[in-house]
């Protein structure tokens, strides 16, 4: 599924993408995944392999816990490295306190608020709850100015989580983009070619500017 949907980012922009395998919860509890992605990140800046010299800009993208390592290690590492944006494709955060669409959707049939609440206490560090900053972003420090692409949907019960992150960078000096659109379900895209077809046209356009 997910090399499925790299390849028609790569084919649609065209790009070179790099997909990441990180280690995982619960044997390997956050910040195992962002380590493992940030090594990547730095490999990739310092490669001398030929289809990786030519590049010219470097994005970094994730998709739903894709979209929360994004999240921490593109800021983290945009202040050591050059990377000209973030593209958060419906971003995984939480808390304790639940918002309105994750007590609207709470038996949501793709991600039901049972499954995020046990994914987070398999995935936090030992003895943390859902207010950690892993998962629950309340501030944040922006090192150098980037551009974010943050995107979701309205039959997502993460997506009130979704825009308060973005209202979060916008407040604290990132170029926020966002795109919400209306039904669909967490992650639509990676299942759903129509609407991934227009979420590549919405990168291309990203991108562009």
């Amino acid at each position: 599924m997910f090399h499925s949907f790299l390849s028609g980012i790569a084919l649609a922009i065209p790009a070179v993408v790099v997909s990441v395998d990180y280690r995982l919860a619960p044997e390997h509890r956050l910040p195992a995944a962002y380590d493992d992605c940030a090594e990547a990140l730095r490999w990739v800046n310092a490669s001398e392999d030929a289809w990786l010299t030519g590049r010219t800009d470097t994005y970094v993208m994730g998709t739903s816990s894709g979209g929360n390592i994004a999240y921490h290690v593109g800021l983290k590492e945009a202040g050591r490295m050059k990377i000209r944006g973030l593209i958060l494709h419906h971003p995984f955060f939480g808390g304790v306190e639940r918002r309105v669409s994750e007590m609207q959707l709470v038996d949501d049939a793709v991600l039901p608020a049972s499954v995020t609440d046990l994914m987070w206490s398999l995935a936090l560090p030992v003895g943390c709850d859902r207010d950690h900053e892993f998962c629950n972003p309340v501030r944040v420090e922006i090192v150098e100015k980037v551009k974010v692409l943050v995107t979701g949907c309205g039959g997502d019960p993460l997506i009130d989580r979704q825009k308060e992150v973005a209202r979060m960078l916008a407040e604290n000096g990132a170029d926020v983009i966002q795109e919400f659109s209306e039904g669909g379900c967490h992650g639509v895209e990676l299942f759903d070619d129509p609407k991934a077809l227009v979420f590549y046209e919405l990168l291309k356009k990203f991108l562009s500017t």
